[in-house]
């Protein structure tokens, strides 16, 4: 199922998110190592910061991160590496124009990093872990966000400019870091290829990844994985936002009801009673991207999103037990269903809706 939406505008109500610890800015180091989102005082004013361990989307939860800061009513930033090289028994991956896109249409502002220092893994020969960011360059350019008076999306596409040079820095680092602990590395001539091509510009940066977004898209359409307990068939959707940026993701599943589709996000859990916080979070970043398309279509024809968050477990679990043993999370859960018009379902069970999606048309004209 191919489907194809715009995005105008976002507006989303979260109650899921953790509180946050404060922090100075001399504790950046500290704060960072010992937390995935937090604020950050500097000089009298406050931001709420979150960072990515890699590039890649998929790994240590990052959306969950972004999500724990969206009720933050200032400046919300993410610092995400420009790479990741684990070593040469690890992965590497690279940060994509899609990802910051992404933020910018969340409003969160991108500081491109990258790691300098590292330690050796232990359990393999040519791995690293303990990966650790320039704190310098990344508090300065903190400071510099500081003053910065336009929006997120403009403030990413100045970041963009940067990411040739900061791949540069972070290749070298590389180099140190594989000198220092005697591990070796990914390629360094792919990975120069892949920051040549970076290098050439912020429209070549962003064709690339969109492109390699794209198969990245393709193939999960036809993947179904472990996590995933799933009915309905997957969907491609487009997104395009008022600039005539493309966003390219996966649906978990798709299912036509009438002129309803119901565009379903699937978090499923084997051992434990009940997906974890971290996963559902995650669902519910797509879920605020899902809650604000218009003029979703397949193949020309217009149908009426329907956001669902679908929480699955391998054991059987009853409803009301659950509720009773986590109460403030599934009522919390529905608060956000309601206030944000999308579905919860647990095993197929609707646990709860937000408003009549009838009437989500005079929502969206409401912003």
């Amino acid at each position: 199922m191919l489907i194809s939406a715009r995005i105008t505008g976002v507006k989303y109500t979260p109650f899921l998110c953790k509180a946050l610890k404060n922090f100075k800015i001399k504790e950046l180091s500290k704060a960072i190592e010992n937390n995935a989102s937090f604020i950050l005082n500097i000089d009298g004013k406050q931001i709420a910061l979150s960072w990515w361990v890699s590039a890649k989307r998929t790994r240590s939860y990052p959306f969950a991160r972004v999500y724990d800061t969206l009720s933050f009513q200032g400046k919300r930033v993410t610092i995400i590496p420009v790479m990741k090289d684990e070593g040469k028994d690890g992965d590497r991956d690279f940060l994509q124009w899609d990802t910051i896109s992404l933020m910018s249409l969340l409003g969160v502002y991108v500081i491109v990093g990258y790691y300098r220092a590292a330690t050796k893994n232990t359990g393999y020969k040519n791995k690293i872990t303990n990966q650790r960011f320039d704190y310098d360059y990344i508090k300065q350019e903190i400071k510099k966000l500081l003053s910065y008076q336009s929006d997120a999306l403009h403030w990413n596409l100045s970041q963009t400019d940067q990411v040739g040079n900061i791949s540069k820095r972070a290749l070298s680092a590389y180099k140190r870091i594989s000198k220092k602990v005697g591990v070796k590395m990914h390629s360094e001539n792919s990975a120069k290829t892949r920051i040549g091509q970076l290098l050439k510009g912020k429209k070549q940066f962003m064709n690339l990844s969109r492109s390699l977004a794209k198969k990245a898209q393709k193939r999960e359409s036809v993947t179904i994985q472990p996590k995933e307990r799933l009915n309905g068939i997957k969907a491609m959707i487009t997104i395009k936002n008022y600039l005539g940026g493309h966003y390219y993701f996966t649906c978990d599943e798709a299912e036509l009801h009438n002129k309803e589709l119901h565009l379903i996000e699937g978090k499923h859990t084997k051992m434990a009673e009940f997906p974890s916080l971290e996963d559902i979070k995650d669902g519910l970043l797509k879920m605020v991207l899902y809650t604000n398309l218009e003029d979703v279509k397949i193949e020309g024809q217009t149908f009426n999103p329907v956001p669902t968050l679908k929480l699955t477990t391998q054991k059987k679990v009853n409803i009301k037990s659950l509720e009773k043993a986590k109460p403030e999370l599934i009522r919390l859960l529905k608060e956000e269903a309601r206030k944000n018009n999308f579905e919860v379902t647990i095993n197929d069970t609707v646990v709860d809706k937000g408003i009549c999606f009838g009437l989500k048309k005079n929502l969206k004209t409401d912003r």
